[in-house]
């Protein structure tokens, strides 16, 4: 696995990959800047790690890829 691996363009994942971290900041900041419901901080808690599971599922995919 490289590292150097995760910047490809060209892949569609790349691209899905900055999407969820976008999605990420977006959630961090809604958690961060209103005072929500109980409810409403489950469900965006709940986002946010299925989120952070994906990303890390998708960039150790584009690590180990061998096509470029």
């Amino acid at each position: 696995m490289k590292l150097a691996r995760l910047y490809q363009p060209r892949n569609p994942q790349f691209w899905l990959l900055l999407a969820l971290n976008g999605l990420s900041s977006a959630i961090s900041f809604i958690l961060r800047a209103y005072d929500l419901s109980t409810p409403a901080v489950l469900v965006l808690a709940g986002f946010a790690i299925a989120n952070f599971l994906l990303g890390i599922r998708i960039a150790l995919r584009l690590m180990a890829d061998d096509a470029a």
